[in-house]
């Protein structure tokens, strides 16, 4: 049977668009540097106990005492294991890939769940992306951005996408039908329909979504060492390369915080209670869905 080379291919049209939109690529890189390390420099200025504190009053405002008690406890240890810049390394670029893969997979969804053509074209583009193995997604990004934390925050965001996607379209469907026909009979338009009760009873779904993007975009953190990004991604790297137990350990440790911490908090916004039309709508409802 004849070879088909697809490699060659691929390659030649990844030269094809260094050649022909080389801006393009040094713009993003240039914004993502920027995002990155302004976000750095804001949670490495001030002190360390600075920022526990103010993480411990998220906590406590968001989940209670319990996750408040954990969060100062945590962190403390981060910062006696002497990893708390890394760890806000690390953490600025979870933020910045999990904001792009959010704003780039919920509106995406959402398109899905209104757009049955949409949905089927979608479906297998996900699965494909979901099923590639992750370091594949390093070597485009390097070639596209060189060296460092933007092929790291690249590949981490079209890493975190597909989850975002499949659970807001998810969630958008399971909205009750009789509740939708209602706010038709109200006379509510398409879009508040979609902003005040499609998205308000989806919420927890896509909530959800957005905890897998976090913790897609955590488990991305070794990788991205890999590509040069600073953090806790290149402690475990440069501890697997020495054979270094202990740095890797506490390394991992440190990954494990911050993802424990981060899906706590985004699983609290889940719990708001409902307003705007869908209050109106379906009041004897909240009960049950809170119970």
């Amino acid at each position: 049977m004849p070879r088909i080379d697809l490699g060659a291919a691929v390659e030649q049209f990844i030269t094809w668009l260094l050649q022909t939109v080389p801006g393009l690529f040094d713009a993003i890189s240039a914004v993502l540097t920027v995002l990155v390390d302004a976000i750095t420099a804001v949670l490495l200025g001030p002190s360390y106990l600075v920022w526990i504190a103010v993480f411990g009053v998220v906590a406590l405002l968001a989940r209670g005492v319990g996750l408040a008690v954990f969060t100062v406890v945590a962190f403390l240890l981060v910062a006696s294991m002497n990893l708390w810049p890394e760890t806000m390394e690390t953490l600025a670029v979870v933020l910045v890939a999990a904001v792009l893969a959010t704003a780039i997979g919920v509106p995406l969804g959402i398109w899905a769940a209104q757009n049955r053509t949409a949905s089927t074209v979608l479906r297998p583009v996900l699965d494909f992306m979901q099923t590639t193995p992750v370091f594949v997604y390093l070597i485009p990004a390097v070639f596209f951005f060189g060296i460092g934390v933007v092929p790291g925050v690249v590949a981490t965001t079209i890493f975190s996408i597909p989850p975002a996607v499949r659970l807001t379209e998810l969630g958008i469907r399971g909205v009750d039908a009789e509740v939708v026909e209602a706010a038709h009979a109200f006379g509510a338009h398409p879009r508040q329909i979609l902003r005040e009760i499609q998205l308000p009873m989806a919420l927890p779904t896509i909530m959800a979504g957005i905890n897998q993007v976090i913790m897609l975009a955590l488990s991305m953190v070794v990788v991205a060492g890999l590509a040069g990004a600073d953090g806790l991604g290149s402690v475990v790297v440069q501890a697997v390369t020495q054979l270094d137990i202990a740095a890797g350990f506490e390394g991992g440790l440190a990954v494990v915080i911050l993802a424990i911490f981060l899906d706590r908090l985004t699983a609290s916004f889940a719990q708001r209670p409902a307003r705007g039309l869908w209050r109106r709508l379906v009041p004897q409802r909240r009960p049950a869905a809170v119970a």
